[in-house]
């Protein structure tokens, strides 16, 4: 009696089952993320490579052979023009110019001694004393002593400035570099090496290059190159630490030559240093900002290439329809200028373009959230109401059967 009543509940749970099964629905257009277009503006920064120097980098050599007697600086130090920084052994300078000096003195003399002879000998000529040969000859010793005063002269001053030159001096304000010659060491104008090297970093010079195409968006963006240096917006400077400099610079000139290995062009912008805090022959990157007024701008992810061109695809009668697009060469890596191809108002789809076809089906996911809702709530109503008569049926059915099983059950008894 208890094998037929279980097997009776299990017939009358799978009828229940069955009867509230639903049939399946049919796929309607995919969902896609979209964005419709509009203008705004954008700042797209561009990083370059650079290399700081200082305004003035003077490489400082002796102009005289000998050994350094003093050294006046220390390295970093800040220096103003005319200072003292190295003093070479000056004694044979000074016997070289106290002999110059002699040689002077000895050819005034000679010119002395020439003149008088010259003045006696004119004398005697007008008496017809002399001969002409005699005066002439006076004459031409005047002469000789004379140019042999100058060339002693001469002597005298080159003396003179090679005594001066073992005084090495600052040629500017600046700040002293390494010293790699100390007291003692020899040193002379053919050295390969510098004594010192002299830098003004009160102004610092950051150099660093764009290629060709870079600088012709430049030129076509501002006019000539006049244009551009005069309406160039400010730089800024990447410290080799990846800080910011807190002090902008201007670019102050344009090569106007290609080198034609690399293809690219130099720039120089300056930048203050007033606390010293750039040093010459250090590196980092000049950020230069682009900036775009009322464009288009669309994210990369919402495009793609096809032979070296962009595309994307725009939504025209609920269908993906490909449109090729125009796009500036400069880009924040995440986003599109668009200069052609899309205007405001249209709608692009912005997930899912790899691998989309032409002609696809198209319903934007917050559209077809917005209308999902009313037709579920709309549809579930009827739903109900028949799972609940499908459910009195069952249930019907299940007591008829437990009441005929019930019934079979006693007449067996």
């Amino acid at each position: 009696m208890k094998q037929t009543f279980v097997k009776a509940a299990v017939w009358a749970s799978c009828l229940a089952a069955v009867a509230c099964g639903q049939a399946p629905t049919a796929m309607g257009p995919g969902e896609y993320a979209v964005m419709t277009i509009a203008q705004t503006d954008r700042e797209i920064p561009t990083n370059y490579s650079a290399t700081i120097r200082g305004r003035q980098d003077i490489d400082i050599y002796p102009q005289v052979s000998g050994t350094i007697w003093q050294l006046c600086v220390t390295e970093g130090q800040n220096v103003s023009k005319g200072q003292t920084l190295f003093i070479i052994d000056q004694v044979p300078y000074k016997a070289a110019l106290q002999t110059a000096e002699a040689n002077v003195a000895a050819a005034e003399a000679s010119v002395a001694t020439a003149q008088l002879t010259y003045d006696s000998k004119k004398e005697l000529f007008a008496r017809n004393v002399v001969s002409q040969f005699d005066l002439s000859t006076a004459e031409n010793n005047l002469l000789t002593a004379k140019a042999q005063l100058a060339q002693a002269e001469a002597q005298r001053v080159n003396a003179a400035n090679n005594l001066s030159y073992t005084v090495v001096k600052a040629p500017s304000n600046g700040v002293v570099g390494t010293l790699p010659y100390r007291v003692g060491a020899l040193v002379s104008a053919s050295m390969p090496q510098p004594l010192t090297t002299v830098s003004d970093n009160s102004t610092m010079y950051v150099y660093f290059s764009m290629t060709e195409n870079q600088l012709l968006n430049l030129t076509r963006r501002y006019g000539s190159i006049a244009q551009t240096l005069k309406n160039m917006p400010d730089v800024e400077l990447q410290l080799n630490d990846g800080s910011m400099y807190d002090k902008k610079g201007r670019v102050e000139s344009i090569s106007g030559v290609i080198d034609t290995s690399t293809g690219s062009v130099s720039l120089r912008a300056a930048f203050p240093n007033p606390d010293g805090l750039l040093h010459s022959g250090g590196s980092g990157n000049v950020v230069l900002t682009n900036s775009f007024k009322n464009c288009i701008v669309v994210p990369q992810a919402a495009t793609f290439e096809i032979q070296d061109k962009v595309f994307a695809y725009k939504v025209v009668d609920g269908k993906a329809t490909s449109t090729p697009l125009s796009v500036e060469k400069i880009s924040n890596g995440q986003e599109y200028i668009v200069t052609s191809g899309l205007v405001p108002g249209d709608v692009i789809v912005t997930e899912g373009v790899g691998l989309m076809r032409e002609g696809t089906p198209i319903r934007p996911k917050g559209e077809a959230a917005a209308q999902a809702a009313p037709a579920e709530e709309a549809a579930a109503a009827p739903a109900a109401a028949e799972n609940q008569e499908q459910a009195a049926a069952a249930d019907n059915q299940t007591e008829q059967k437990a009441a005929s099983a019930q019934t079979q059950t006693e007449k067996e008894e």
